[in-house]
């Protein structure tokens, strides 16, 4: 096998411009070869149906991510029995005993709560003397205010989690030693939260999940702890990215952001098209072959490591027609076609909870300040790196 040509992950140029090497790769090499940050060699496909097939086709497995000696993503390789490493049967049987939480009926059901919290940021923000900081004021308190109430965990401990689950999320970020020892607090700290659900049992998701390991031995001892990890980790980290990005967009394009004044029900396809064109990430958890695979007509070994990039497969020329893939068109039919929460066994859990948090905080943001608009220039703003989820670092805004 002939040595990589190209590193992964691929540099983004600025805040808002995708890394254009998929464009290219897409064209000529839709399952590319590549380094990845551990040092391992992978492939990372590029285009729509290809990735599909990553994100579905079993012969792709998360469990295989974890057996010794298996190729990884970065130097922190990921911790086995939680849902991310996790293939059917045993991915199944552990997310029967969540998914009821997050339906749409139930997250229907939760609507007039996010409500009331986006309402309460808002308040708060109107106080202050622009500019502001919308990550600060907004973005990062509302998914988290949203996950610890669904799971029963005390918001007061935000500040901790936040650095736990960046440590989670980490490429290249944070040192190998940093990761191990964040990791063994927050797992110490699902413990102690666990021990305190044991004794006085709540109306939330941890507490029933105590109940389901304790009365029904539904799960183990570590993957409740994992579970409890993952619900937190991935219920705020990507929507708290997202609410940024979202907003950056609309603030860029004053057009459609005036069209979503005028007609408010639009917001629901609009929320699609901005999915679509901000990704969260370059690609997602990696996955490992079982079997060689045929892939974009590239022959992929038994063993391999296989990243699906969603970001690339969300601007396929052949998938989004219209105006270019690149633009934001909130008008854009196929946009609901996009693959912002995966495809397959593993498609986002919290999907329909992240949609309904991103209808309502951009909606009742553009409806309190009309006069919403960005305070520097656009390209001052800088994304995080080194992460498997891009966030932007700030977003100062004035009114």
């Amino acid at each position: 096998m002939t040595e990589p040509e190209m590193d992964y992950p691929f540099p983004r140029p600025s805040a808002v411009e995708m890394p254009p090497v998929y464009e290219k790769l897409r064209e000529s090499c839709p399952v590319a070869h590549v380094r990845l940050p551990s040092g391992d060699e992978g492939y990372v496909a590029s285009r729509y149906e290809d990735v599909r097939t990553v994100l579905a086709d079993t012969r792709f497995s998360r469990a295989a991510t974890v057996a010794p000696g298996a190729p990884q993503l970065s130097k922190n390789p990921p911790m086995a029995g939680g849902l991310f490493t996790m293939d059917p049967p045993e991915h199944t049987r552990l997310r029967k005993l969540v998914s009821r939480e997050f339906t749409a009926r139930r997250v229907q059901n939760l609507r007039p709560r996010i409500q009331e919290l986006t309402d309460g940021l808002l308040d708060e923000m109107e106080k202050l003397d622009p500019p502001a900081d919308l990550n600060t004021t907004l973005a990062f308190p509302l998914p988290v205010m949203v996950i610890c109430e669904l799971l029963g965990v005390p918001f007061e401990d935000r500040d901790k989690f936040r650095a736990w689950s960046d440590a989670f999320v980490s490429l290249t970020s944070h040192a190998p030693e940093e990761v191990a020892s964040r990791r063994e607090e927050m797992v110490r700290y699902l413990g102690q939260l666990i021990e305190r659900k044991r004794e006085e049992p709540a109306d939330d998701l941890m507490s029933a999940l105590v109940a389901a390991r304790d009365e029904q031995g539904s799960l183990s001892g570590p993957e409740l702890v994992l579970m409890g990890i993952t619900l937190l980790v991935a219920g705020h980290e990507t929507t708290v990215s997202m609410i940024g990005t979202c907003v950056l967009t609309l603030l860029r394009h004053p057009e459609h952001l005036a069209a979503l004044r005028e007609r408010p029900e639009a917001m629901e396809h609009a929320v699609e098209e901005l999915l679509r064109i901000n990704p969260i990430g370059d690609g997602g958890p990696l996955r490992v072959t079982l079997e060689d695979v045929t892939v974009g007509g590239t022959s992929i070994p038994r063993g391999s490591a296989v990243l699906a990039a969603i970001c690339s497969a969300n601007r396929d020329e052949s998938v989004f027609t219209g105006r270019p893939t690149g633009e934001f068109d909130p008008g854009r039919g196929s946009a609901t076609s996009q693959l912002a929460f995966g495809h397959g066994a593993h498609f986002c859990l919290g999907a329909a909870l992240a949609r309904a948090e991103l209808q309502i905080v951009l909606s009742s943001l553009l409806g309190r300040f009309p006069g919403l608009r960005l305070a520097e220039d656009v390209s001052a703003l800088r994304m995080t790196t080194g992460m498997m989820v891009h966030a932007l670092e700030r977003l100062p805004v004035t009114w």
